[in-house]
Order: C-alpha cells, then structure tokens, then sequence
C-alpha cells in the first residue's frame, strides 16, 4: 500500500490539475462510465461532528474507492485544526486490494473549488465581470482563486455572517488585482457569477437577490436540512448538478424539491454540459444555478492523480499491508 501525506499535497496537486481531473469524472458520470455510491453522512452525537463516506468507481479511470471524513466545528478554536478533516482510500479494482492512502484535507478544499470552476467555465456569461460571494470561510478562497480563473472579473463583492471575516476574500482579490467591496445581500444583484460557501441551514441569499443572466455556484449545502438560497430561486433558475440523486436528496435541490417547486426530472447533470449533450446556458438573460454536493468519484479522480505524482516525486511511502 502506499501513503501519501497530507503534508505533501500542496507539493503535488495544482488548481489545474484538480479542475481536469474535476472535468473529466463529471463527463465520465454523464456518459454512464463512472458512478457514485450512496453516501452515508451521520452526526455522531460527540463534538457536534458530522462524519461519513463518499465512495464510487469510475470504470474510465479504474479509480475505485472512498473518502471517510467529515466536520468537527470546534477544531480550529480548539485544537487549531481545520474543521473539515478527511482521507481518501483507493483499491486495484481487479483485485480489491487497497492500493493507496491519501491525506484528503486539502484535495478537499481543491476538488471542491474546481467543481465550481468547472460550472463557471461551462455555465456563466462569457463576459462576466463582477463575482459575488457569499461565505468567507476557509474554503472561500480556495473557492475565489480557481473561479478567478475562469473568466475576466474585474471586481469581486462579498458578505458574510461575520463580517470581520471578509479579510480572507479581500486578500485573494488583493492577490489577483482586483478591487473588493463587502456588500449587503441586496447588493448581490450587481454580480455576474454568485457562489455560496457556507454551512447554513436556513436560506441566506433570496430568489429576488439575483438578477437575470446570473450563474450561481452552490457549494455548501451537502447533508439533509442544510440551505443556503431561497428554494424559489431554483424555480427561477435552469439548475445543474453533480449527481442528481444526490441533489435532490441532500443538496440544495431537497428543498425546492420538497416543495414542489421543481421535480427531479428539472435538475440535470454538469457532465451532460461537458459532453455537449446539454446545451447548458441558452440566452443571456437565464440564470444557472450548480448545485455543488460533493461527489466521491471527485475525490477519487484527485487522489488518483496525487498518487501517480507522488510515485514519479518518489515521495509516496510504500508499505505492506
């Protein structure tokens, strides 16, 4: 078995490699070659923590495996630990032998800034120019420099529930040159391109807070209960997802659908848009809407590649087990 530490991810994985990687299991997915399974997602009663298993097998990519992990609230002020804590296993599909190891915290943080991107690159007006975020906490920025990529932004706004954290996305706007203003929800309407990062519960941004022409990335609502928009904004929107099951079950699509404001049927796959079997956007003035939740099979997509970079850097730590 081999061992990639966390403490060698940042050496081996890039924003680019995480959104080809991203890219590619979404199109996979929508061509019916990889598939991802049930996911369990618990709280487990100690620390207020949420702890579960994301898994899938991508038959293009022979990428078989699970990430275990989940979210200890009280890690950072306790401990100085992030709160998001996981690790990814990968296994020979052709044996079932475990194959690898990996520190999943900041591929974590990577795949899940790049399935942004990935909606932004396919989905938003090609001349967006304002970028609008709703959340600021660690996995903002990761979220703000891989969609900073995407498009020609010339202004980045942001609000959060505590404001005296709106430093991290100034600092990554300051980074990229760009101006960066904190806003009201109100003022969401002057965004081209809208993404959500946080661990709410009830809805933060209104249907009537988001102007025509708009793309939302929805990143943070990924277990039964959470919400971070307004369920009428999808009735509003032509809504995209990862995985449909899960969009619909746990993603931000529970509610709407739970209130008969869409039906499963209207939530489609991003990969179909990568696959061009989708148009994906149709007009100028249609808001699209991802409905990010986090899907194994992206987990497994980066590992899979920080593995391979890892035996080439001779860093990856072999062992038998």
């Amino acid at each position: 078995m081999l061992i990639v530490p966390e403490g060698e991810i940042a050496g081996l994985m890039t924003r680019e490699a995480a959104f080809d990687a991203v890219e590619k299991v979404f199109a996979a997915m929508a061509s019916g070659e990889a598939y991802n399974f049930p996911v369990i997602r618990e709280a487990i009663g100690h620390e207020d923590a949420l702890y579960g298993f994301k898994g899938g097998f991508d038959q293009a990519g022979l990428a078989l495996g699970l990430k275990a992990g989940g979210y200890w609230p009280h890690n950072m002020d306790k401990r100085g630990l992030i709160n998001h804590q996981s690790t990814i296993f990968l296994f020979d599909p052709d044996t079932g032998k475990v194959r690898a190891m990996v520190g999943g915290n900041l591929l974590t943080a990577l795949r899940t800034a790049a399935a942004s991107s990935v909606s932004i690159r396919h989905l938003a007006r090609e001349d967006a120019k304002t970028i609008g975020m709703i959340g600021a906490g660690h996995q903002a920025q990761f979220q703000l420099r891989a969609a900073l990529e995407q498009r020609s932004f010339e202004k980045v706004i942001g609000w959060n529930l505590h404001p005296e954290m709106l430093g991290n996305l100034e600092t990554v706007a300051t980074e990229a040159g760009l101006p960066f203003e904190a806003v009201e929800l109100d003022d969401m309407r002057k965004a081209d391109v809208i993404i959500t990062i946080t661990s709410s519960f009830a809805p933060i941004l209104a249907a009537d807070q988001v102007s025509p022409g708009t793309h939302i990335a929805c990143m943070g609502t990924d277990t039964v209960g959470k919400q971070e928009v307004d369920a009428r904004l999808l009735s509003r929107a032509t809504v995209f997802t990862d995985e449909v099951t899960q969009s619909v079950s746990l993603g931000e699509a529970q509610h709407a659908v739970a209130e008969g404001l869409i039906a499963e049927a209207d939530v489609s796959q991003l990969g179909a848009v990568i696959n061009g079997s989708n148009p994906g956007r149709t007009s100028d003035d249609q808001i699209t809407l991802f409905d990010g939740t986090g899907v194994g099979l992206q987990d497994l997509a980066v590992a899979a590649s920080v593995v391979d970079l890892a035996v080439q850097k001779g860093v990856a730590i072999k062992v038998d087990f």
